[in-house]
């Protein structure tokens, strides 16, 4: 494929995507181009487009019922080919989130975000990320100084123990933790419940909440971790509890809220909602397969 088709390929997607006119391009070639006329600023943001609302079949039969159709799911619908491969720009959707995925799994939450949430943080016996990933018993348990930090720290035998982890996802925590907490705790002060001492947990499996529940003798532990990202989004979180967690026990003791993120359940209504949950375990003693909601 000549340099000339390859261009011309480009203003085809750069056309479709709503960019500037394409006539801009042709002053800017590989020759020709300084730094100053080539800004990446100017690149349009593929994932900003609203999949749900993309149609690249050409000539729908019926337009209107096909959006309707993408309306009701994030999946890949609605796209076209060039011959027995994907468009260029259907290519481009799918591997520019396949990046978000990836860079929800090994980025970390930011330290602005501990800050602004004043919470102090500790790490589970993983090292880093390849540890995480590879040895997840290892993302279940702490050492003993770690331990005994979080005794030190945290206050001791709480109603209510809540602290946040990254899971497999730190952009679900930067971008629902802090919503949903609130709205949690506001929840929660209305009923007069205690709540303990929040923190972070860094390299956090969910049973780490175990190991959390006997350190500190909390009645219910719950945790905000972030979900295992697909394609669909990055940002989705899931909210555990637990009533009197111990290490070893099954998991069908845990009581689960999942998909809260913008495009599912949001943050604030997901908090008002775990805030019931948390209330009805109290009553009933109970949570997971036992807890009657």
């Amino acid at each position: 494929m000549s340099e000339k088709d390859i261009k011309g390929i480009i203003e085809q997607v750069l056309s479709e995507m709503g960019s500037k006119d394409s006539s801009e391009l042709n002053n800017c070639s590989t020759s020709k181009c300084s730094e100053d006329d080539c800004k990446s600023e100017e690149i349009p943001d593929i994932t900003a487009i609203d999949i749900k609302k993309q149609l690249l079949v050409p000539e729908p039969e019926n337009e209107e019922r096909y959006l309707d159709l993408k309306e009701a799911t994030p999946a890949r619908v609605g796209i076209w080919r060039a011959g027995p491969r994907y468009k260029t720009e259907t290519l481009l959707r799918f591997r520019a989130d396949h990046a978000v995925a990836q860079d929800a799994v090994f980025n970390y939450v930011s330290e602005e975000f501990l800050d602004e949430m004043n919470l102090f943080s500790v790490s589970t016996m993983c090292k880093d990320k390849d540890e995480y990933l590879t040895r997840p018993d290892l993302g279940r348990r702490f050492d003993e100084e770690t331990k005994k930090l979080i005794l030190e720290k945290c206050q001791k035998n709480p109603t209510v123990q809540i602290y946040m982890s990254d899971g497999l996802s730190s952009t679900a925590i930067d971008a629902n933790a802090k919503d949903a907490y609130s709205a949690i705790i506001q929840g929660l002060k209305g009923y007069g419940i205690n709540v303990g001492t929040p923190f972070f947990v860094k390299h956090g499996r969910v049973p780490a909440m175990d190991a959390i529940s006997e350190i500190l003798d909390a009645e219910i532990t719950v945790v905000l971790i972030g979900e295992r990202p697909g394609l669909a989004t990055g940002e989705s979180m899931s909210c555990y509890m637990a009533y009197k967690a111990k290490v070893g026990m099954p998991e069908s003791n845990r009581t689960v809220i999942s998909n809260i993120h913008k495009g599912g359940t949001s943050a604030v209504e997901a908090g008002a909602h775990i805030a019931d949950v948390i209330k009805k375990m109290l009553d009933q003693k109970a949570s997971g397969l036992d807890l009657k909601l």
